[in-house]
């Protein structure tokens, strides 16, 4: 079966995200951990998390893709807003533990001038000083589309990030199909190509999810505009090349495509009618 879902807003707690996604026709779901513009978070409500929990069992979900706020820059220039990362993923993933064996996934950050390789080494010192041995949650890095002075842009760039972790069992990646399109990555017209630079390269053990977006852009174009399944420059074909390779078909799927929940319940029934069942 598809896994399958989108991006759904947390402003009601977990149960009430669980229930609708259910509404949607969804088995997953992605959510901000916080504020996506700021950094706020609501109280912990364990009771609201046991309902969810118990929902998801009897609804089979496979791993949600917790998802960080933009805000969040691991490697600032800003000490502080280093600091702010640092303090809201540490949060995030001790919150997470109430329910275990899902995703956490973060953009890795903007240089800001510095240079990626200083960068690099910000995310990895980062992700050292907040990775636990029995947390019980996987990091993803995301695939990033290289606008302005991001970092990820490149499969190597995540790899270097990777190599500089000691807890590298608690680490993977989470693909973007926009992004990596607008990177330079042709899923059009090699997605076995791209699959096989991604597994050279950072290995296909580490990709644990995908956000399913169309882009606006052109191949390269590194913007990181993300349009709706089949309206943009990726195309419907290719995106259910991606649900059904054989790499890939087993992961969890959410969508961000820029609509609403109706809008998202049409392209989740649109992409099963068009998964082949194994």
């Amino acid at each position: 079966m598809l896994k399958i879902g989108c991006h759904i807003s947390a402003s009601k707690g977990y149960y009430a995200m669980g229930k609708l996604a259910v509404e949607l026709g969804a088995n997953t779901f992605a959510y901000f951990t916080r504020n996506p513009r700021g950094g706020s978070v609501r109280p912990l409500d364990e009771a609201d998390i046991q309902k969810f929990v118990e929902l998801a069992q009897e609804q089979h979900f496979a791993p949600l893709v917790a998802h960080a706020p933009y805000t969040l820059n691991a490697c600032a220039a800003d000490p502080g807003l280093r600091e702010f990362a640092k303090n809201a993923m540490e949060e995030d993933l001790r919150r997470m533990d109430y329910m275990p064996g899902n995703y956490y996934n973060f953009h890795p950050g903007s240089h800001v001038k510095q240079g990626a390789d200083v960068g690099i080494e910000l995310i990895a010192e980062q992700l050292n000083q907040i990775l636990r041995p029995d947390q019980k949650t996987v990091v993803l890095l995301e695939t990033m589309a290289g606008k302005g002075s991001e970092v990820g842009r490149t499969f190597e760039e995540l790899r270097a990030i990777i190599d500089r972790v000691e807890q590298k069992e608690k680490l993977g990646v989470c693909l973007d199909t926009c992004h990596v399109w607008d990177g330079g990555y042709d899923i059009v017209n090699d997605l076995d190509g791209v699959l096989q630079e991604f597994d050279a390269v950072i290995g296909l053990d580490r990709l644990k999810a995908v956000h399913l977006n169309d882009s606006m852009n052109p191949l390269g174009a590194h913007k990181d505009r993300h349009a709706l399944i089949g309206e943009g420059q990726i195309g419907l074909d290719a995106l259910v090349r991606v649900i059904n390779h054989p790499l890939l078909r087993e992961l969890p799927f959410n969508l961000e495509t820029p609509t609403d929940d109706a809008g998202h319940a049409k392209e989740i029934e649109l992409l099963r009618g068009l998964y082949k069942e194994s």
